[in-house]
């Protein structure tokens, strides 16, 4: 089973670019963030016409996440759970079940500038996610999170850690936070199989000639649960997307398991 995970930032806009990277590459699942377009104004039609059954939580302009999948889409949960909280009108979290194995496709909120309600909403963000996760584990399913954390795991994954010191995405309560979700009993997809490559990022910005001078971050990440990392063959980053027309500004991360 090959899963994908793409912030495409704008599908209508990333439409031809991601279509002709299905037809070469053939993920069996692709989650993607960021899609930027409300629900019915998603491109479901050019999906099907490749094969793929589609399941979307959009947002007018801004976030939204959808699930591609060759196979059936079931149990399908909208949003990640309140406990209680306030309600939460950004769209960020989906979860189903596909072909046995339970999937959530996430886009973690980015929590910039840190001084302000974003960075709050980022932490209380994380720890509902963390409170989710637990409850995943007790399923004993083999579970696959994937997607933009907007976390720069650890000082390997960003081109210049002392420059990023005060950013939400590496700033020690982010870190900390992510650190929380693999003490569940999670396992990082990528490191776990390449604990000592550098350079390997997901995200290169569009500015001051990030994309060239490789100037970029690792911030899109699959954690997966016991069950899932047993059966784990590959987890690999393909860069290629990045340096097309009109590209955006992450790249898909590719996961297989048996």
């Amino acid at each position: 089973m090959k899963i994908a995970t793409w912030n495409v930032n704008s599908v209508r806009a990333r439409l031809s670019n991601i279509t002709d990277w299905l037809k070469s590459t053939a993920p069996d699942v692709l989650v993607m963030q960021e899609i930027k377009c409300e629900t019915d104004a998603f491109p479901a039609m050019e999906f099907q016409a490749l094969g793929y059954k589609t399941h979307v939580l959009g947002q007018k302009s801004y976030n939204g996440v959808a699930l591609l999948s060759r196979e059936a889409i079931c149990d399908v949960q909208e949003g990640l759970p309140l406990y209680g909280g306030t309600e939460d009108l950004q769209a960020r979290y989906i979860e189903a079940t596909i072909s046995g194995v339970r999937i959530a496709n996430l886009y973690l909120p980015n929590g910039n500038p840190m001084d302000t309600d974003k960075y709050a909403y980022k932490l209380a963000w994380m720890k509902r996610l963390h409170r989710r996760m637990g409850e995943l584990l007790k399923t004993e399913m083999p579970v696959v999170l994937a997607g933009d954390y907007n976390i720069i795991p650890a000082a390997t994954d960003v081109y210049d850690p002392k420059g990023w010191e005060g950013d939400a995405l590496y700033h020690p309560k982010s870190r900390a936070q992510f650190q929380r979700l693999l003490a569940l009993g999670y396992t990082e997809a990528f490191r776990a199989l390449h604990p000592k490559q550098e350079k390997a990022y997901t995200f290169w910005d569009y500015q001051a000639g990030a994309w060239p001078r490789n100037n970029g971050l690792r911030i899109d990440h699959f954690l997966l649960s016991p069950e899932a990392a047993d059966r784990m063959v590959s987890c690999t980053i393909d860069a290629l997307p990045r340096a097309v027309d009109k590209a955006s500004d992450h790249t898909p991360v590719i996961l297989e398991l048996r």
